[in-house]
């Protein structure tokens, strides 16, 4: 990776459905992020679109070709571009994805394999599930990108920092649910966790972009954060209020956490694929 990178964080409020007014938002962080001499910025889950979109996800899909992408493409002549959106596949399948923009292209897509049906959650009924979990060239070496729910199932890290990944850039659309005793909304402890156990375990830097702002009566907390490998938070956004959030990402910090504490280095892959083809195949049985 190179040697130092700084990385912002868009902390926004994406309007519900107005993906033409959330461009032009995002045009205007990715300025701030240009001036403040920022290499890349990222957007949180669907940022361009809002979350609770239900029947209007086709009507704010967007294949990679769509001109309205342009002036994003353009921009990231400057400055690398991540952020979540509707993609609309050749097929017709709309997906809760993300892009990486680079040098006037789509350098990667990633699209939302665990589509999270339960509570106040409804989008298996409205989105396509992604099917593949891959690391993608970024700042001479390997990043991934999860969404949101992804990032619950363990697996989804372990796969992507088997694959090679040094960063792991969580784009979330989470929303303030429960209280904890610090007054704060439970789900906050939750997602501070885990982001604290990816950075740890596999000796990663996180990036953890999450919105902010109202929809339907439901309330997105922000705290996006930038944790380094053993889980030190070198950058933290408040707390329900817009921010752009900047932070240097370090190599040197990388290669010292994965001396001190080799975890990743020490995995047998060979032995977790047989056991879990033992497992799949004894479920199959039952």
């Amino acid at each position: 990776m190179d040697a130092k990178r700084t990385i912002a964080v868009a902390q926004i409020a994406p309007a519900l459905g107005a993906v033409e007014r959330n461009l032009d938002l995002w045009l205007q962080r990715i300025e701030e992020a240009v001036r403040a001499g920022a290499q890349t910025i990222v957007f949180p889950e669907l940022g361009l679109t809002g979350y609770f979109l239900r029947d209007m996800v086709p009507d704010v899909a967007l294949s990679v070709q769509a001109k309205l992408l342009q002036p994003l493409l353009e921009k990231s002549g400057e400055i690398e571009i991540i952020g979540g959106f509707v993609e609309e596949a050749a097929d017709g399948q709309c997906y809760n994805a993300a892009m990486c923009l680079r040098a006037g292209r789509v350098e990667f897509v990633h699209r939302k394999v665990y589509l999270p049906t339960y509570g106040m959650f409804d989008e298996q009924r409205y989105f396509a599930a992604g099917d593949r979990l891959r690391a993608f060239p970024y700042g001479g070496a390997k990043a991934a990108i999860l969404l949101c729910e992804d990032t619950w199932h363990l697996s989804s890290g372990y796969v992507v920092c088997c694959d090679g990944a040094l960063i792991l850039f969580v784009l979330a659309s989470s929303p303030a649910r429960g209280i904890s005793e610090a007054a704060t909304p439970a789900s906050t402890c939750y997602w501070e966790l885990l982001n604290q156990i990816y950075s740890s375990f596999f000796g990663v830097y996180v990036v953890f972009a999450n919105r902010v702002g109202c929809e339907d009566g439901v309330s997105f907390w922000g705290g996006s954060e930038v944790v380094e490998p053993g889980g030190r938070v070198v950058a933290k956004a408040g707390y329900f209020e817009p921010q752009l959030l900047l932070a240097e990402v370090n190599a040197q910090v990388l290669r010292r956490e994965r001396r001190t504490t080799p975890l990743l280095r020490d995995e047998k892959l060979w032995l977790v694929l047989r056991e879990l083809a033992r497992v799949h195949n004894e479920r199959a049985k039952d």
